[in-house]
């Protein structure tokens, strides 16, 4: 449920996911860069990504190309957090088949294990993350070295990547081709899983967050699992038909059309019924949106991102499922 307030309020640190929230593609994310480096004058900022194809000194040059104030630390990785799933599983030092590019590479021998490419070594465990490079021998070799029942960590599940040209298949898409071979998953360590915001909050030494994202199924139900604030930013993936939709684990405590709208006062939000009809009035700034007999009509429009916060509480609270529901288009068009 979305909450009034602003975002910051009574925030120790801030963590953002990358693709969609700070960048799209190679170019920097209108208002997003000022409105991180604003928020760094207050509280710490991390970056915190799925993508286990670079290093995080990779990733913060990329960042700070664009004029964000960051350094490598400020950078949580997936790879990172799969490291601290690893530690529990094999012992240390132990020899580990690595399915993935450098920045897999870089977090499992910065962590004192050994990297092989090779089921014929004898691997303790595998660990498996995105890279474009990937083939059918590096996928043939985990499944060589899974059969024989070892422990297996992926970095993320996310199933899809947004490049450029389009929508790519993501590091789930192959974890997902070893699985069928296997006949079992993996341990993952990126979002929605809570290890990589464990990670991020022991690395700044905070109790509480708020997570930026532009992905309800990874960025948003990974914060609500590890109890943080979530803000959904409509810059990315997920827009008003998804978040409308959005079962309870996946919706924002924040909804905003940018990253103004961070340091901007949340509207208050506002439900009472109309006496004469029974129909449940949401109030959100200026708009009104009226949920009466499975119909979800708007009352007064207000503005299109106050009309959407107003139309997620009325769907939200309706207790029925949305494909129950007679929607008005202009909550999601």
């Amino acid at each position: 449920m979305i909450v009034a307030g602003s975002p910051l309020d009574g925030v120790e640190l801030v963590l953002a996911d990358l693709d969609g929230v700070v960048y799209r593609g190679k170019s920097a994310i209108p208002h997003a860069v000022e409105a991180l480096n604003q928020a760094h004058r207050d509280v710490p900022v991390g970056y915190i990504t799925n993508n286990a194809s670079r290093t995080p000194e990779t990733v913060a040059g990329q960042l700070a190309g664009y004029g964000l104030a960051v350094t490598p630390t400020d950078v949580v990785t997936s790879p990172q957090a799969a490291m601290v799933l690893l530690e529990q599983l094999v012992e240390p030092g132990a020899t580990v088949l690595v399915v993935g590019g450098e920045g897999l590479t870089t977090a499992v021998e910065g962590a004192g294990f050994v990297v092989t490419r090779s089921a014929e070594d004898d691997p303790a465990a595998v660990v498996q993350g995105f890279s474009p490079e990937l083939g059918w021998k590096d996928l043939a070799e985990a499944a060589f070295a899974l059969h024989r029942g070892i422990p297996w960590v992926a970095t993320n599940q996310d199933w899809t990547l947004p490049l450029e040209r389009g929508t790519a298949p993501g590091n789930g898409t192959l974890v997902s081709a070893v699985h069928t071979a296997v006949g079992r998953l993996p341990q993952f360590a990126g979002k929605p899983e809570v290890p990589i915001f464990t990670a991020a909050l022991e690395r700044f030494s905070a109790s509480s967050a708020l997570m930026i994202g532009d992905r309800l199924d990874t960025d948003i139900l990974g914060a609500n699992r590890a109890g943080l604030a979530s803000l959904l930013v409509l810059t990315g993936i997920d827009q008003a038909k998804q978040v409308l939709a959005a079962e309870e684990e996946y919706r924002p405590h924040f909804i905003v059309d940018d990253l103004r709208g961070l340091h901007e006062p949340y509207p208050e939000i506002g439900v009472s019924l109309e006496q004469s009809t029974g129909a449940r009035l949401v109030h959100v700034g200026d708009a009104v949106v009226r949920l009466h007999k499975g119909v979800v009509s708007v009352d007064r429009p207000g503005s299109p991102i106050d009309r959407l916060r107003a139309g997620c509480i009325a769907v939200w609270g309706s207790g029925v499922k949305i494909y129950s529901l007679d929607v008005a288009p202009e909550l999601y068009s």
